[in-house]
């Protein structure tokens, strides 16, 4: 399909992370904005497994349009998840910004090796974060042009 994303339909973003707090300052983040998204969320890598794979509780699951992944997650770590969706010929298409509280040049690395998208450094402050996430919302939802996941490979 040659139409993109932000033309087409409401974009889905999954969120894989496991800290509630940060759950919610991104989802009152991105909420603030009148952009059309819906916000699914995985609390850990064997849930976010279970989302992009439609299994158990999420067969019926959207494909998300974007992924913002945390690294250090329970169950299965955030580097799995994403060597399994880049591996994997339905799901390879969709960016991935690894969203952590890591700032290892060794998982900056890791990450680009896997194909990320990019990597962000959550930082501690809190107005800091919440401008990063506007600065993700408004480069990813306004600017880059996402295929459609209608038109994507089953």
């Amino acid at each position: 399909m040659d139409e993109y994303l932000n033309s087409c339909h409401i974009i889905n973003v999954l969120l894989i992370e496991d800290n509630p707090g940060d759950v919610r300052l991104i989802r009152e983040t991105l909420n603030e904005n009148k952009l059309c998204f819906n916000l699914h969320h995985a609390k850990d890598g064997l849930e976010a497994r279970e989302f992009l794979k439609k299994e158990n509780n999420f067969v019926d699951a959207p494909d998300p349009d974007l992924i913002l992944l945390e690294l250090n997650l329970p169950k299965k770590n955030g580097g799995e998840v994403l060597r399994d969706i880049k591996n994997d010929e339905r799901l390879k298409h969709i960016p991935v910004i690894v969203l952590t509280s890591s700032q290892a040049d060794c998982d900056i690395l890791k990450c680009h090796n896997l194909h990320a998208n990019c990597f962000v450094t959550k930082p501690v402050d809190l107005d800091q974060f919440a401008t990063i996430i506007k600065n993700i919302q408004n480069f990813w939802f306004t600017i880059v042009k996402l295929p459609c996941t209608e038109g994507a490979l089953k």
